[in-house]
């Protein structure tokens, strides 16, 4: 596990909700003496009230569906379908081990049918979790089969996150002559999944699912109330913003770099 890559979960963590309000609220306590104290600890509430707002929350998340791309109708001239992997459940009881979480589950079951719809091979891609008994890829690639009816022609068993599923897909890929691929993920995530398998050197057709702000919101009174479910998408939607503001940081640093 390499320092980059724990500084920068530690720095998501501090960053996105519920870590930023409460990391206001910690340094209101900490420097409890001060005047501005008071105001910053009433900033961090507020900062966490409105990330679990429901209106909110939609706002966010629609901000980045709307960059996924139509619903998918055409592979135009792809090569293969590329499943990304998002977690895995570990030692489920039920399962007799790890197996899919719910986000890998969903974008399984949409690369499955569009394997089945438009006879491509398929690429699963995640690495193994710490704990884990077995890489995502693994995984992925055994459900697939077992429960889809589809075989799963590569597995990158590598990758530790988004970044990673791209620069360890690309080489496996691009030896079989595959330049454009169909990207499977969840709508919400595929402005910067899409951004990465290009800086990758690949031609990305985007096939988005797990659609969650594409009916119209009910404007309810009861939807101004705190929920939990608001606030773990308002984690979602702001982790893909801070992704993409990350990635397009470190491709025009290596722009930059490669010039000197």
């Amino acid at each position: 596990m390499s320092f980059a890559w724990v500084l920068k979960n530690l720095l998501s963590a501090l960053l996105l909700p519920p870590g930023n309000g409460l990391l206001l609220l910690a340094l209101a306590g900490l420097y409890r003496r001060r005047r501005w104290a008071f105001g910053l600890a009433v900033m961090a509430g507020l900062l966490l009230l409105l990330q679990s707002l429901p209106p909110v929350a939609h706002l966010l998340i629609a901000s980045l569906e709307r960059q996924a791309g139509p619903v998918f109708t055409t592979p135009d001239g792809a090569g293969a379908i590329v499943v990304l992997g998002s977690g895995l459940d570990l030692e489920a009881p039920e399962y007799g081990g790890d197996t899919a979480n719910e986000r890998t589950l969903l974008r399984l079951r949409y690369g499955a049918r569009l394997a089945h719809q438009l006879a491509l091979p398929v690429l699963v891609t995640g690495g193994r979790p710490q704990q884990s008994s077995r890489a995502e890829g693994e995984v992925m690639a055994e459900i697939l089969r077992q429960e889809f009816g589809v075989s799963a022609r590569w597995q990158e068993t590598q990758s530790r996150d988004t970044p990673e599923n791209a620069r360890f897909s690309a080489p496996l890929l691009q030896a079989a002559g595959i330049r454009r691929i169909v990207l499977v993920t969840q709508a919400f995530h595929m402005p910067r999944a899409r951004q990465l398998f290009e800086q990758a050197g690949l031609a990305v057709v985007p096939a988005p699912t797990g659609f969650k702000s594409g009916s119209r919101f009910a404007w309810q009174p009861h939807e101004w109330l705190p929920q939990a479910h608001a606030l773990r998408t308002s984690y979602y939607a702001l982790h893909e913003w801070l992704g993409i503001a990350w990635s397009t940081l470190v491709w025009q640093l290596g722009k930059i770099a490669a010039i000197f």
